[in-house]
C-alpha cells in the first residue's frame, strides 16, 4: 500500500471510471497534488461490469455534448497512455415496432442533427441489412447512430489512472474513507482507516456508497443500487464482426457483438432495488445471486427479435448492482450544504458514456469555481433533502431502472413514490377532478378532468386526453378567471439592517423600492448568466420576500446564503411551507377579489408590480398583484392554516364568475402565449439577459452595481451573438416541445427551448435561441427568409418574431383598457 499523503489539492474518493476520468482531466488542468482513494481496487464496484456502451445523444444540447467529448476522449485515449482500452466506433441502431416509438427515434434524430451529430432514420429493410441476425417483418422504422461506440470498462478506466499518475496524480488502492473532515462549512479533507488527509476539495465518486458517504458530510446524495442483468451467448459462427449496438426499447433490451459472442441486457419495467439493508464491506468484484424467473419474459423478448438465440448455449448470466437516482440523471457539482465538497455519482447504467465529459466539466468547475456550461440537469442542488429517504428511493427505484427504455412521452408523470409534498388544498383539488403531476415531489394540478373523466393521463406525442380540458382553463383565464393552486412556489425571507444592500449587489435590478413593490429580477453570476429568474418584494424596511420556483428551492437558496458577506447584519430563512399560494387571474379577477376583500383593488390604488396586506375572509393576505399568465390578477400568499377557508370562500364566490380552476398545463400554455421564460428551460447560467430578451429587468446605473454587470456591459458593446425569439408554428397540428431544429433559409440557426399549443393564438408556439452568422438578429433579419422547426424530420413553415405572439405592450397585464375606460368617463 502506497504510503497516505498528509495533504492534497484534491482528494477524490472511489475509483471507478469517474474517480479516474476526475483524477485524469484535473491533471489535465495542471493540478498535480491530486489523491484518488479506492477503498478496494480500480473499478471493483460496478465499472469492471459495465456493458461498455458509449452513445453520443442525450437528453439535451449539453448531455449530448458531454457524450461527444467522451466519444473524442476515448478515441485517443490509448494513443495518449499505451494503455489498450477495446474502444471501438461500431455504431448503435435504435428500432421501432410502432409508430409512436418511431416518431420518438425520428424526434430524436432531429435533435441529434441540432447538435451536429451523424444520424440516419432507415426502413426495416434498410435496418435488416445493417443487423442480418435480426426480425424485421413487425418493425416500422429504424434510426442509426453511426459514430457511436462501446469500450471496455475496466482498460478505458486504467487507460484514464495511467495518464492521470503520469501527470503527478497518486491512486491509493484498499484505503477506505470513513468520514469526510470539515471545518467552518467547509471540505478540508478525510479520515481514512490509515490516517488522514488534508484537502482543499473533496470529491465523492463513491458510486453505490456515495449516498452514505455524503450522508456522513450533511449532504444529499440520493441514489440507490438496483439489480441489472445481462448474458453473455456461447460463439456464435453467423455473427458479423463489429455489428452496431442493437437497441430494442419496447423490449427493453440490447444487443452488443462481443468477440463473436453476444451480450444480450435489459433494463425490465419492474426493476429489483439492491442493498436496502447496506452493502457489505467485503464487496470486491461481486456478482448478486440469478434469478431466471425474472428474467425469463425479457429473454423470450430477445429471441423473438434474434430468432438465433433460441439455439444458442448462455455462457455467462449476469447480475450485478448499478446505481439510480430518482430522476434518471446523476449528480455532480458543489453540494449545496458544504462548501469545497463535491459529488460525482448516480450514473443510471450510462457511466462509461458520461464518464469522460463529466470528469472533464467538473475538472473546470473544480479549477475555475464555476461550471464552464448550464449543466442543471445533472446539478446535485436540483435534488431535495426528502430524497435520500431510503424508503422512498427504494420504492422510486423500482421505476427509473425501467425508464430508460420506457417512451419518453411528453409530460410523462413518475408512478412511484408519490404523494410525498401535498398542499394544504390536495384532497379538495381531487375531489374536483385533479389530475396531479410531480415536481420536486410536490403533487401539483397539471389539468382538471370533468366529472365522469378519468383523472389519469394518456401519453402520445399528439394531442393528449387533457388538451382539451386544458384549453377550457387556458380560455377561462383568458376571458374570465381562473384559480391555481401555486403552493409549491420556493419563498424565501431576507431579513436584517444589511437586506438591502446585499441584495442589490445579487440582483441585476434595483431592490432600492418603496415598501409593497415587487421587483422582477435576474441573478446572474460574473460571466453574466442568468442563475436564477424570481421577484422580490419589499416587505418592510429592512425584510424582503424572495419567490422562485418549487424545482430551483435548494439551489436558490444556496446562492442566497452564500452571497451574504461574513459579518453582515441579515439572515436567509427558508419559508416555503409556511405559505400557500393562490393564483386568481384573468380579466374578471378583480371583481371577485373584490366580493371578498374591503381593499380598494383599483389601478390607482393596487398598481401593478405591487404588494399589500388584505383581509380575505378571516385571514389577514399578502395579496401580489403579479403574474405569470399575462393577465391581470392577484397571487395570495396564505399562512398554511388559513388557505382551506380562503380557498373555499373563492370557490363559492367564483361561481358566480364561472370561475374555473386551471391547471399547471393551462398556465405553460398562456405563458407560452407572453413569451414569459423558465429557467431550466429557456435560460440558464449560459444566458444572459441580453440574449434572452431580459434586458428591461437590468438596473444599469445602480450605484453599487451588480453581480455580473462587467460582462454585461462588454456584451452590450459588442453586441450579443444571439438571440431568443418566439415562434409560431403555420401547422396548428403538429405539436413542440423542446430541442427541435430552427432554420432559416435552408441553414440551422438555433433550437427550440420550450413549445406549448397556444390556445388564443390557435396554434403551437416555442420559444429558442437563434444566430445569425452573417451579423445581428434583428427584425429585419426575422423577415428577410423562411423560418422551418423541424419535428420527427419534418420542416414546418414558422413565424419568428421578437415580440410575444399575445399583448406584446402588456395591456392586459396593466389593465391598460379600464384606465382608458374610467379616463373617458370622467372627462
Amino acid at each position: 500500500m502506497t504510503e497516505l499523503p498528509k495533504s492534497a489539492q484534491v482528494v477524490i474518493v472511489g475509483g471507478g471510471i469517474m474517480g479516474c476520468s476526475l483524477a485524469y482531466h484535473l491533471t489535465l488542468r495542471g493540478w498535480k497534488n491530486v489523491v484518488l482513494l479506492e477503498r478496494k481496487q480500480l473499478t471493483s464496484g460496478t465499472t469492471w461490469h459495465a456493458a461498455g456502451l458509449v452513445g453520443q445523444l442525450g437528453a439535451t444540447h449539453n448531455l449530448t455534448r458531454l457524450a461527444q467529448y467522451t466519444t473524442e476522449l476515448y478515441c485517443e485515449l490509448e494513443r495518449e497512455t499505451g494503455q489498450n482500452t477495446g474502444y471501438r466506433q461500431i455504431g448503435s441502431l435504435a428500432i421501432a415496432n410502432n409508430h409512436e416509438r418511431f416518431e420518438e427515434l425520428r424526434r430524436g434524430a432531429s435533435m441529434a442533427r441540432c447538435f451536429g451529430l451523424e444520424v440516419n432514420v432507415m426502413s426495416a429493410k434498410e435496418a435488416g441489412d445493417l443487423w442480418p441476425l435480426m426480425l424485421t417483418e413487425d418493425l416500422v422504422g429504424a434510426v442509426h447512430l453511426p459514430k457511436d461506440g462501446q469500450t471496455n470498462p475496466v482498460d478505458t478506466t486504467q487507460a484514464l489512472a495511467r495518464g492521470a499518475k503520469a501527470r503527478g496524480a497518486k491512486i491509493i488502492e484498499n484505503t477506505e474513507v470513513t468520514d469526510i473532515l470539515i471545518k467552518n462549512g467547509r471540505a478540508n479533507g478525510v479520515r481514512t482507516k490509515n490516517g488522514e488527509i488534508e484537502a482543499e476539495f473533496v470529491v465523492n465518486c463513491a458510486g453505490m456508497w456515495a449516498r452514505e458517504l455524503g450522508a456522513k458530510a450533511g449532504t444529499t446524495v440520493p441514489l440507490h443500487a438496483a439489480e441489472h442483468f445481462y448474458i453473455v451467448t456461447e460463439p456464435l459462427p453467423e455473427i458479423r464482426k463489429h455489428l452496431p449496438v442493437l437497441r430494442d426499447a419496447d423490449a427493453c433490451t440490447y444487443f452488443k457483438e462481443d468477440a463473436g459472442k453476444l451480450l444480450v441486457g435489459w433494463f425490465e419495467p419492474i426493476a429489483k432495488p439492491w442493498g436496502m439493508q447496506g452493502i457489505s464491506e467485503s464487496f470486491e468484484f461481486d456478482t448478486l445471486p440469478d434469478d431466471l424467473e425474472h428474467i425469463e419474459p425479457l429473454l423470450e423478448g430477445a429471441i423473438r427479435r434474434v430468432p438465433i438465440l433460441a439455439n444458442t448455449g448462455i455462457q455467462l448470466f449476469f447480475n450485478g448492482p448499478e446505481s439510480f437516482t430518482p430522476d434518471d440523471r446523476y449528480m455532480l457539482g458543489e453540494t449545496p450544504e458544504v462548501r469545497s465538497l463535491f459529488v460525482a455519482a448516480g450514473f443510471n447504467s450510462i457511466g462509461i458514456r458520461s464518464a469522460g465529459g463529466a470528469g472533464k466539466v467538473l475538472a473546470d468547475w473544480i479549477v475555475d469555481g464555476h461550471p464552464p456550461m448550464d449543466l442543471w440537469d445533472v446539478d446535485v442542488r436540483r435534488v431535495m433533502p426528502f430524497q435520500s429517504n431510503r424508503r422512498y428511493l427504494r420504492d422510486r427505484t423500482v421505476e427509473t431502472l425501467g425508464l430508460l427504455y420506457a417512451m419518453h412521452w411528453p409530460f410523462r408523470q413518475p408512478d412511484t413514490a408519490r404523494g410525498v409534498r401535498r398542499s394544504a388544498l390536495h384532497d379538495r383539488l381531487l375531489a374536483r377532478g385533479a389530475c396531479f403531476g410531480e415536481l420536486a415531489g410536490w403533487e401539483r394540478p397539471n389539468w382538471f378532468a370533468p366529472q365522469g373523466q378519468e383523472a389519469r393521463y394518456q401519453y402520445s406525442y399528439g394531442r393528449q386526453n387533457w388538451f382539451e380540458y386544458s384549453a377550457a382553463e387556458h380560455k377561462a383565464v383568458r376571458q374570465g378567471v381562473g384559480l391555481f393552486d401555486q403552493s409549491s412556489f420556493a419563498k424565501f425571507i431576507l431579513e436584517g439592517d444589511d437586506a438591502e444592500s446585499i441584495l442589490n449587489r445579487i440582483c441585476s435590478n434595483n431592490i432600492s423600492v418603496p415598501i409593497g413593490r415587487i421587483v422582477y429580477t435576474q441573478w446572474l453570476n460574473d460571466r453574466g448568466g442568468i442563475e436564477a429568474d424570481l421577484t422580490v418584494t419589499r416587505e418592510g424596511p429592512r425584510r424582503f420576500l424572495i419567490v422562485t420556483g418549487a424545482a430551483t428551492q435548494v439551489r436558490d437558496f444556496a446562492w442566497l446564503t452564500r452571497h451574504i458577506p461574513e459579518g453582515a447584519h441579515a439572515i436567509a430563512i427558508d419559508v416555503s411551507s409556511a405559505y400557500a399560494v393562490l393564483g386568481v387571474m384573468g380579466p374578471q379577477s378583480r371583481q371577485l377579489l373584490s366580493k371578498l376583500t374591503d381593499a380598494d383593488l383599483s389601478n390607482q390604488a393596487f398598481p401593478f408590480a405591487s404588494s399589500q396586506l388584505i383581509d380575505i375572509g378571516y385571514a389577514k393576505v399578502r395579496a401580489s398583484r403579479i403574474t405569470y399568465v399575462g393577465e391581470l390578477g392577484w397571487e395570495l400568499y396564505i399562512p398554511t392554516e388559513f388557505v382551506q377557508d380562503v380557498y373555499d370562500r373563492l370557490l363559492e364566490e367564483g361561481a358566480g364568475f364561472n370561475m374555473r380552476l386551471a391547471g399547471y398545463h393551462a398556465m405553460n400554455s398562456l405563458r407560452m402565449e407572453k413569451g414569459y421564460r423558465h429557467w431550466g428551460h429557456d435560460v440558464t447560467d449560459e444566458d444572459t439577459p441580453l440574449e434572452s430578451g431580459l434586458g428591461f429587468a437590468v438596473a444599469w446605473s445602480k450605484p453599487q452595481g451588480f453581480i455580473g454587470r462587467d460582462a454585461l456591459v462588454r456584451q452590450r458593446e459588442a453586441g450579443p451573438r444571439r438571440k431568443m425569439i418566439h415562434i409560431a408554428l403555420n401547422d396548428p397540428g403538429v405539436l413542440i416541445y423542446h430541442n427541435e431544429p430552427i432554420w432559416h433559409d435552408g441553414r440551422l440557426v438555433g433550437r427550440i427551448t420550450s413549445g406549448m399549443f397556444g390556445h388564443t393564438i390557435g396554434t403551437c408556439l416555442g420559444l429558442g435561441f437563434i444566430h445569425n452568422s452573417n451579423g445581428i438578429v434583428d427584425a429585419s433579419f426575422l423577415k428577410s427568409g423562411r423560418f422551418e422547426v423541424e419535428v420527427a424530420g419534418l420542416r414546418i413553415p414558422a413565424q419568428a418574431s421578437l415580440r410575444p405572439f399575445y399583448d406584446p405592450n402588456n395591456n392586459r397585464v396593466k389593465d391598460v383598457e379600464e384606465r382608458t375606460l374610467v379616463s373617458a368617463a370622467a372627462s
